[in-house]
């Protein structure tokens, strides 16, 4: 409803508001400071998500967790919502320093009542991951670091690899070698059925997870989710920063469509499937109805205050190495089942690569990366991920 009415005015200058629901306007319990200029996040038409907060609390309190990626956009947010359970500790792993540095800052601004530990390390580099492990012996890891953007990882095939598939590896060993009692992969959309190496990484990531089901204590999952709101290099800041230099805005696609979630709203989600966990899982996050870029696009300069392509032109660039025009949650070798708590389902894999075969097959891209060997590497995921289709 509320996208069809930006639609409807969109060739209007007037400013755009939003109040609170009706029932407490009618109440007389709306204040003025709740009268706001509408955001994108109103446009995702999505019903708020209002869990349950007690299974997060039980998971997180008193325990100490790692996140690697923390200084990312879901590693940060991770960080964030775990600090408020109050865990025994946080370790924030992660190889950006100015990324690190930014959230161990503003968790000690906020005064939560944890230790946090602002640890710099590669997950790649065997050796910083057991020093961390070894010191801070953490119950609970929450996988984050990854490379995500998608065209920059056509032209590095070799560091996507290193760093989704054998730092996974490397982090899912050092779970079991420690003792962790839970460890939770961040998937993503694009790696079912991939036409990409970033996707195709992140499927043999989440091969990685389940495999590890039998050969450990710690319960291994995963969870998928599609893009959010506001990332870092993510289409909508583009898009803003277009829009404040007069334009064009630039689309790959008139036809692309792509989720959208807010950044806090996924997390919230992550946290609840890590309660679920029971081991070997690949929980999906309901994203509601994929959006046209486009739409977006001309969203975002309606609620800049411009009329779309007569005040900001809007230019089509062509789709980009590896982009699909819209993304899939589940495969066709994938069963979908209720996880018991709304938005989050579960997928069962029909079938999943012999683990002796997915080990030896993983050792030899890892050879094959330390040579940089780019070729090699990507027929070698070919063969791990039947689904993938190079573009």
């Amino acid at each position: 409803m509320i996208r069809k009415v930006v639609k409807a005015l969109e060739s209007y200058k007037v400013p755009i508001k939003t109040l609170p629901n009706l029932r407490d306007v009618l109440g007389g319990q709306v204040e003025v400071s709740q009268i706001r200029n509408l955001a994108i996040e109103d446009l995702l038409e999505r019903t708020p998500v209002g869990l349950d907060l007690a299974p997060i609390r039980k998971l997180v309190e008193g325990k100490r967790v790692l996140v690697t990626g923390a200084g990312g956009s879901i590693g940060s947010e991770l960080c964030r919502q775990i600090a408020s359970f109050q865990p025994a500790s946080l370790i924030l792993y992660e190889r950006y320093e100015n990324g690190l540095y930014a959230i161990a800052g503003e968790l000690a601004a906020r005064q939560f009542c944890c230790p946090t530990h602002a640890c710099i390390g590669d997950v790649t580099d065997v050796i910083r991951v057991n020093a961390v492990m070894a010191e801070h012996r953490p119950e609970i890891i929450f996988h984050a670091a990854a490379h995500k953007h998608v065209p920059l990882m056509e032209t590095n095939p070799c560091e996507t690899v290193k760093n989704n598939i054998i730092g996974t590896r490397i982090m899912a060993a050092a779970a079991k070698r420690y003792e962790t009692e839970r460890f939770i992969l961040i998937s993503t959309d694009k790696a079912v059925n991939p036409s990409s190496v970033m996707g195709a990484s992140k499927r043999v990531a989440e091969f990685l997870v389940q495999g590890m089901k039998h050969s450990s204590k710690c319960l291994y999952s995963a969870v998928r989710f599609g893009n959010v709101l506001g990332s870092n290099g993510s289409v909508v800041p583009r898009f803003l920063d277009q829009i404040k230099a007069g334009g064009p805005v630039t689309v790959t696609h008139p036809e692309m469509r792509r989720y959208f979630m807010l950044i806090p709203e996924a997390v919230q989600l992550v946290l609840h499937a890590g309660a679920l966990a029971k081991g070997g899982e690949i929980f999906v996050l309901e994203m509601g109805e994929q959006i046209k870029v486009l739409d977006m696009a001309r969203n975002l300069i309606r609620l800049s205050g411009f009329v779309p392509e007569e005040e900001i032109p809007i230019t089509f660039t062509g789709t980009r190495l590896g982009e699909k025009l819209y993304e899939e949650l589940v495969e066709q070798d994938e069963a979908v089942e209720p996880s018991g708590v709304e938005n989050i389902q579960q997928v069962r894999p029909l079938r999943l690569p012999d683990p002796v075969f997915l080990v030896k097959k993983v050792e030899e891209l890892e050879a094959l990366v330390s040579k940089d060997d780019a070729k090699a590497a990507l027929d070698l995921l070919c063969e791990l991920v039947p689904t993938y289709k190079r573009g």
